[in-house]
């Protein structure tokens, strides 16, 4: 393995690249990064003397992706919820148990997510992190967050309390003052939901945002809990501003797609959240048309993949999906996709940049943040051929092809490992959240949380039947 010591120039050899500026793909490229910059991108590049060297051939490098919405302290319950709708979620985390966690759970959950974050090629995340209800809570986020070496937005929110009530207390602006220095590693959020109540009690919320200068990130759009009103009251009010990122926008009218669009707002697209929990049907059908910046998230690991490929080829699915459907409820045929694999890579990368409000991210050009990804896997049958580039991010490659990661010029990620990563602590620190939780639980409620009940089904007599085939030994369902 190289020696990738702190300042050492590395230049990437050979790779086909994706710069993002575009559909643009350069084949045979190398890309040098100097510091924790990208001091070039062309081919055969003159490296610095004593430069380390990364073969790239065959390879795709590209942006690091960006991840704008991941509640990031659940992740210790990895796949808990597999079978949750929406409302057990609710239910589980912001009536029952969320309160169960302790600063030490919400550590072990944000390291074990900053972790698989990298992993997979997911160079910064924002942590919708609403579990904070102490500020030993926000403490142990940021802590984790600063352990692990990727880039981050901490997000900060507490469901156990109204936004008016946690975002007025002094122990907010301590935190801000204490943690936020503005390195550009560890940005920072309000995260909170408009629930549409004509009184606006989170005005007082929005109020400390404007007087910190931070953006606002929200739950907006989801079936049942936050939709038109929240919008509206948030316009009328003048807290739609460029900036805020309205999280899934599943079931909005287009009144409020206007008005998010006419203010500068961003959505960040959930998709496998949307079709399993029922927020409302994953909206980039709907928003295309508005020209309203979209980015990529994967929600939270109680339930879903930790990566943004998995993000990217659901969303093409239920996009393409939806626009067939609603072609053939009109009895006509959809004979070029409108989303294209191309887009759905800008808004993993460029897309979620934009949306944190980092310019310096999600391209690779001179003098961008040198945080990118080499997608290769020689051992692999899926590795060859690349035909389309951006076909094969969306489509073919997962998080078993990412070879390479850097992170502000820091290779974090080498030949599919982790580097310098103690794996085995961040194991030690899940499982003791998760004894912990049962422990507090029960046995019984434990199993039941985790598996809830099932619908009965009915099956509808079918008049055509006229043979008891099911009896028949050779057609056993």
């Amino acid at each position: 393995m190289n020696d990738f010591q702190a300042g050492r120039p590395l230049v990437l050899r050979g790779g086909t690249v994706l710069p993002m500026d575009g559909r643009r793909v350069l084949p045979h490229t190398d890309v040098l990064v100097t510091g924790d910059k990208i001091a070039a991108v062309g081919p055969a590049l003159e490296a610095p003397e004593g430069a380390a060297e990364i073969d790239a051939s065959g390879g795709i490098v590209m942006p690091g992706m960006i991840d704008t919405h991941r509640h990031m302290w659940q992740t210790a319950l990895r796949g808990y919820g597999a079978d949750w709708t929406l409302t057990q979620y609710f239910v589980w985390f912001y009536l029952e148990y969320g309160k169960l966690f302790r600063p030490e759970d919400v550590h072990a959950g944000n390291t074990l997510a900053a972790l698989e974050a990298l992993d997979a090629g997911v160079t910064t995340v924002v942590d919708w992190s609403h579990g904070l209800r102490t500020p030993d809570h926000a403490d142990a986020a940021a802590d984790a967050l600063r352990s692990v070496p990727g880039r981050y937005v901490l997000a900060y929110g507490n469901i156990q309390q109204p936004p008016a009530e946690w975002a007025a207390a002094p122990e907010l602006r301590d935190f801000v003052r204490r943690r936020i220095t503005g390195d550009g590693m560890l940005g920072f959020q309000l995260a909170f939901d408009v629930l549409g109540d004509p009184s606006f009690p989170e005005q007082p919320a929005f109020e400390v945002a404007r007087d910190l200068g931070v953006t606002v990130t929200t739950h907006a759009g989801v079936w049942g809990a936050t939709g038109d009103d929240g919008i509206r009251l948030m316009y009328e009010h003048g807290f739609m501003t460029p900036g805020t990122v309205y999280v899934h926008a599943a079931s909005l009218s287009a009144d409020s797609y206007h008005r998010i669009a006419a203010t500068g707002g961003s959505i960040s697209v959930s998709t496998e959240s949307e079709q399993s929990a029922g927020q409302g049907y994953p909206p980039t059908w709907a928003i295309r048309a508005h020209g309203i910046p979209v980015s990529l998230s994967m929600d939270t690991s109680v339930w879903w993949s930790g990566d943004l490929f998995s993000a990217m080829r659901a969303t093409l699915g239920a996009d393409r999906s939806r626009e067939h459907l609603e072609a053939h409820a009109k009895s006509e045929t959809v004979t070029h996709c409108s989303l294209r694999a191309d887009q759905v890579v800008d808004w993993a990368t460029r897309g979620g940049a934009a949306a944190i409000g980092r310019a310096d991210l999600g391209t690779l050009a001179p003098g961008q943040k040198a945080d990118l990804v080499l997608i290769k896997n020689d051992a692999s049958p899926v590795s060859f051929p690349v035909l389309n580039p951006f076909g094969h991010v969306a489509f073919q490659a997962q998080r078993a092809d990412v070879h390479t990661v850097l992170v502000n010029g820091r290779v974090v990620k080498h030949e599919h490992r982790l580097v310098g990563i103690d794996l085995a602590a961040a194991r030690a620190g899940t499982e003791r959240t998760v004894e912990y939780l049962k422990g507090q639980m029960g046995e019984e409620a434990w199993e039941k949380g985790m598996n809830p009940d099932i619908p009965s089904t009915k099956i509808l007599d079918n008049p055509y039947t006229y043979t008891d085939y099911r009896s028949d030994s050779t057609h056993r369902l």
